[in-house]
């Protein structure tokens, strides 16, 4: 209850604000001085929402949470093998990484497994995490051999920091 009040001769008006249990909200002006009151009504509109209404959208919010992480976990996965084999045939391309430090057959089986899984992602659009995962340790078995000998040859104790570092950033992925 607000009572408003002000100097002399200003009328006094007590608002009254009541909600019930079904969320309508009453509210009611009374001037003091006269006696005269007005008095409205606020319902649950058309365009409102009910309360069940409210917790079914909470729980399909929380129903879809784990989908959605489902999903992100599998792109996450997807983003991780594109960004390993790219990152690899970056380095096979680039003369100032790998590409005159390979040997012919070297670089032959580098391109051949890069060319093997870039196929596999776009023939398995769709494919599971568990499958993105699967096939970025193959990719990683095939390719990780041939870069820790080329490494080891190019740049001998430069050569085993930068093969250390590859290593950890892949166990990353």
């Amino acid at each position: 209850m607000d009572v408003i009040s002000s100097e002399q001769g200003t009328p006094q008006i007590e608002v009254t604000f009541e909600v019930d249990a079904n969320g309508i909200l009453n509210v009611k002006a009374e001037d003091k001085g006269t006696g005269k009151s007005e008095k409205i009504t606020i319902t649950n509109d058309k365009g409102r929402l009910s309360q069940e209404e409210i917790d079914r959208m909470v729980r399909e919010a929380e129903e879809f949470a784990e989908e959605d992480k489902k999903v992100k976990e599998k792109i996450d996965a997807r983003n991780a093998l594109e960004t390993y084999v790219y990152n690899v045939k970056n380095s096979v391309s680039d003369k100032d990484k790998l590409a005159d430090k390979l040997e012919g057959d070297e670089k032959e089986k580098l391109e051949a497994a890069l060319k093997e899984a870039l196929d596999w992602l776009d023939e398995n659009q769709s494919a599971e995490k568990e499958d993105y995962e699967e096939k970025l340790k193959e990719v990683e078995t095939a390719c990780n051999p041939i870069m820790t000998a080329v490494y080891q040859r190019s740049g001998g104790a430069s050569g085993a920091g930068s093969d250390g570092g590859d290593d950890d950033s892949h166990d990353e992925l």
